[in-house]
């Protein structure tokens, strides 16, 4: 019996989702449990993910891979989104791991629609309506809880973990609104893959991939290849699939099962101990996205 294209498109999301949440915590085990290190890890994601991206684009044969190099313009912009969006948000969210565990890291990295609304808030002027104001509100008090545990006297997470999160959520931010006009010209295809392996490749002058630190076993082989595959291609597949059958702000409430899945994966499996405070930080960041996310669908109807 064939799906129904609705639940097709939510069955994707939340796979994709999850994907992406199991994966931050498979990253946590390689960091803390074989010694690998982040610089390591996200160069070879970034390179393999989009190595093979770009030959699936060019195996598909419906798209021209050298439209960017005839405009100087679109190859700046290309370079700068590789590098700011593309290697920035993966490498400050695999930073924050290490210093703390996959749970914190995405869940700080989830502040990046508050970042959004504000500054869409200060570039068109326009003042925020009570439902992003309120979502401003609960985001603030979400990390005030997941940083201090509720003591405003003690910092529950290293001042690395916390500033990495933010520099996460802030790459995050830009890495959403910045590559509308590249989109538009290359396809996602395109601008993920160039994205990816440009912003590979440019690390590679910062951290060799041939210096390497770490314990190599069969699961550790497997940590990779699931970072790899299962966390950037198939989580990317399933995510843009999702959209051809439910809205994009359908798919962004739905994607908020990615901090749920890193946290209760980091609990179960690494043993990381989150109080109660922390799961009320968690919850109110999560109420977040859905707020936000609801707010945009409102005023796209009212659109209409």
């Amino acid at each position: 019996m064939e799906l129904k294209p609705r639940i097709k498109g939510i069955l994707l999301v939340i796979i994709s989702a999850m994907l992406w949440g199991v994966s931050g915590t498979v990253a946590q085990y390689l960091f803390q449990d074989k010694g690998f290190s982040p610089e390591w890890l996200v160069e070879i994601r970034l390179l393999s993910s989009g190595i093979i991206l770009l030959l699936y684009a060019f195996m598909k044969g419906n798209q021209d891979m050298w439209t960017m190099w005839r405009s100087k313009r679109t190859i700046l912009s290309l370079i700068f989104f590789s590098v700011v969006g593309m290697l920035g948000v993966q490498y400050s969210y695999f930073a924050t791991i290490e210093y703390s565990n996959a749970a914190t890291a995405t869940i700080l990295q989830y502040l990046a629609p508050v970042i959004v609304t504000c500054y869409l808030a200060i570039s068109t002027k326009k003042i925020p309506n009570l439902q992003e104001i309120l979502a401003v509100i609960l985001a603030m008090l979400g990390t005030f809880f997941l940083v201090t545990k509720g003591n405003i006297h003690s910092i529950s997470i290293s001042k690395l973990a916390l500033f990495w999160g933010i520099i996460s959520a802030f790459t995050a931010a830009f890495y959403t609104f910045y590559p509308r006009s590249l989109l538009d010209k290359l396809g996602s295809t395109l601008v993920v893959g160039y994205g990816m392996f440009i912003g590979g490749l440019a690390f590679c002058f910062i951290h060799q991939p041939w210096n390497f630190t770490g314990q190599w076993s069969i699961s550790s082989i497997i940590g990779v290849i699931f970072v790899v595959l299962f966390g950037t291609l198939i989580s990317f597949h399933c995510y843009l699939k999702s959209l051809k059958y439910i809205e994009p702000t359908e798919a962004s409430v739905l994607s908020s099962v990615e901090p749920l899945s890193a946290a209760f994966l980091s609990v179960l499996w690494l043993k990381v101990h989150l109080d109660t405070p922390q799961w009320l930080g968690i919850i109110c960041i999560i109420v977040t996205i859905i707020i936000l996310s609801r707010a945009k669908n409102m005023e796209s109807v009212a659109e209409l």
